[in-house]
């Protein structure tokens, strides 16, 4: 079941932005409205799944499994089953936070709007490199991304209800038929055309053809060093390999150990 676990967001969206400590997971509650419930989290899907994995877990070994390595461990499971083999490691000993608000996810994800200088920030702001934003940008190869995040580059680019010029003109045309107009937040659209249920290299090959998706895909070919590791990606090798160092580089960020945290009895809430 691990494959199924992304089959609306990409996997760089289960980034968790208080750190790895499964703070995504958590439900809202009376008083605080939590991280799953902002805006760019409406797509990420499969909490079903972790909720069985954990459920299971607690039956045979309880307080023992964090939610947080369930979802390292699921992330990678998702890209590794159909290559029959591990494609990264993964460090587990996570415990789980206990805190969740949707306004910092709001504040840590990077936007789909942003431009090349922006993005490099916000993944600096993370301990990440230029070339792990590259890198991880290829988990645009599964999942959808809804019409609001990205119509602007179709009917009002400037301001002056025109189209994104690096937006490959035949690809803005399909997409125009999808998304009727700015106010579609409902409509969503494959991020990687023909390619959204299989994890591969195909999103670098559509990003050279200017048919990625969001302002901030095409935002990596406007940087020389990014254009650059976008060619070295069209190499599946390559590809594979790198994804694999930074999920491991990204599967670090604010990790819980220790007495910090717990290990959750839900996922979906604190203990």
């Amino acid at each position: 079941m691990m494959h199924q676990l992304f089959p609306k967001a990409s996997l760089s969206g289960w980034l968790i932005f208080q750190g790895c400590d499964a703070s995504v997971l958590l439900d809202s509650t009376a008083n605080n409205t939590a991280e799953k419930a902002a805006i760019p989290n409406l797509s990420l899907a499969g909490f079903d799944v972790i909720d069985e994995i954990k459920t299971q877990l607690e039956k045979t070994c309880p307080g023992v499994v964090s939610c947080a390595d369930i979802v390292a461990l699921a992330a990678k499971d998702s890209v590794s089953f159909q290559f029959k083999k591990s494609m990264w490691e993964v460090l587990t000993g996570r415990r789980d936070g206990t805190i969740s608000r949707a306004s910092e996810a709001l504040a840590n994800i990077p936007s789909p709007f942003f431009d090349f200088t922006t993005l490099k920030q916000a993944f600096a702001n993370k301990t990440l490199t230029v070339q792990d934003l590259v890198v991880l940008s290829g988990a645009h190869t599964i999942g959808v991304g809804h019409c609001n995040f990205f119509s602007n580059r179709l009917y009002n680019f400037t301001g002056k209800g025109d189209a994104d010029p690096t937006l490959n003109s035949t690809y803005a045309a399909i997409l125009k038929m999808k998304c009727k107009s700015l106010s579609d937040n409902t409509t969503t659209v494959g991020m990687d055309p023909g390619s959204s249920l299989t994890f591969d290299n195909h999103y670098f090959t559509i990003l050279k053809l200017k048919e990625g998706l969001f302002q901030s895909d095409a935002a990596l070919l406007t940087n020389n060093g990014a254009s650059n590791i976008v060619d070295e990606m069209l190499s599946p090798g390559n590809f594979f390999t790198e994804f694999g160092q930074s999920m491991m580089r990204m599967g670090a960020i604010g990790v819980l150990t220790g007495n910090s945290g717990e290990i959750r009895k839900k996922c979906s809430a604190v203990n």
